[in-house]
């Protein structure tokens, strides 16, 4: 081999070194973080999880990647709740159902037809008492990036439709594991079941309980048309949702790739939001287009009447002027 053919061999191995050492340390800087949800990925849970996902990729030039987990795949809501309170799991988005099990103070937020409806609801979780809400998050061990939404619950059965308070007594309902909708359901004469998401679908399947109740678009995106056969639009209670990363995990971060965290969750909440009001819009014809008796208009007075007996409670539990200014807020 003459002196120019040695030297331009040894040139391309050197640049090939190079280039394998700049794709390592390219490959060493990024970090792979996971976020779950319970509901299947299409689906609002699955929007904003997956947006957030794009969005921190994008802000961040790709140093995290989140990696998306659907359909209670990581563990139902809850584990994965315990799951990022310990760092075992970097992220989750989760309903407010087992939310009180972990910061009590939220709980407030379930309380029945506290919100008129979803501006109301949704002008209250981007004000001061939204953020007030989030930062109750970090002393159990999480960072609350931004509240999403789950929505209006609404209740399904397979025994009768519900059109007055006293056709739900008796009922076996699943509900979520959270003591103001279990103390609501008992009010209302209903056998509350708590269960978690990933067993619901299989449990009404098989009659182990009569009924379920949650917002439309988990309803759809669940297929409980395919093993309920009533719908009532009851609209009981709103169910936030939440970005949750674990606060160690999240204290570690940079100033700037906190911002672009934070952003992120932001703009899956727009995206969160757009499917929920969507899917609001076509869900009750397509539930009945796939054979579901819908009872759209219901007279909510009677429903809050009923529910009277333990307002007094929970204007105990929660201090009525902390009740009147979720009700007053804009």
């Amino acid at each position: 081999m003459n002196i120019s053919r040695r030297t331009t061999t040894v040139g391309l191995m050197l640049s090939v070194m190079a280039a394998g050492l700049a794709l390592g340390a390219s490959a060493s800087a990024q970090t792979v973080m996971r976020i779950s949800i319970s509901s299947p990925q299409n689906s609002h849970q699955g929007v904003a999880i997956d947006t957030f996902a794009k969005e921190v990729e994008r802000l961040t030039n790709g140093r995290y990647v989140i990696k998306t987990f659907y359909a209670s795949s990581l563990g139902a809501e809850r584990e994965a709740m315990e799951s990022v309170q310990m760092g075992t799991q970097e992220l989750t988005w989760t309903s407010s159902g087992p939310v009180p099990n972990f910061v009590p103070e939220v709980k407030i937020l379930d309380v029945p037809y506290l919100f008129t409806d979803y501006a109301h609801a949704r002008g209250v979780l981007d004000g001061p008492i939204g953020d007030e809400m989030l930062e109750k998050f970090e002393p159990k061990g999480f960072k609350a990036l931004a509240w999403a939404e789950n929505g209006f619950r609404h209740m399904t059965n397979n025994k009768h439709p519900i059109k007055v308070p006293a056709d739900m007594q008796g009922l076996k309902m699943r509900t979520v594991e959270n003591p103001v909708h279990i103390q609501a359901y008992k009010a209302f004469g209903i056998n509350p079941t708590p269960m978690a998401f990933s067993e619901v679908f299989t449990a009404l399947q098989q009659g182990t309980v009569d009924g379920q109740e949650n917002p439309l678009s988990v309803i759809t995106a669940s297929k409980f048309d395919q093993v309920q056969k009533y719908l009532t639009l009851t609209g009981h209670v709103y169910s936030p949702g939440v970005y949750l990363m674990n606060k160690a995990t999240f204290d570690k971060l940079s100033d700037e790739d906190k911002k672009a965290f934070i952003e992120a969750a932001r703009i899956g909440v727009k995206a969160n939001r757009d499917r929920i009001d969507s899917d609001e819009k076509n869900a009750v014809a397509d539930l009945r287009s796939k054979g579901m008796e819908v009872i759209e208009t219901i007279d909510k007075a009677q429903f809050q009447a009923a529910l009277e007996p333990i307002m007094a409670d929970f204007n105990k539990q929660f201090g009525k002027e902390n009740l009147d200014r979720i009700r007053a807020a804009k």
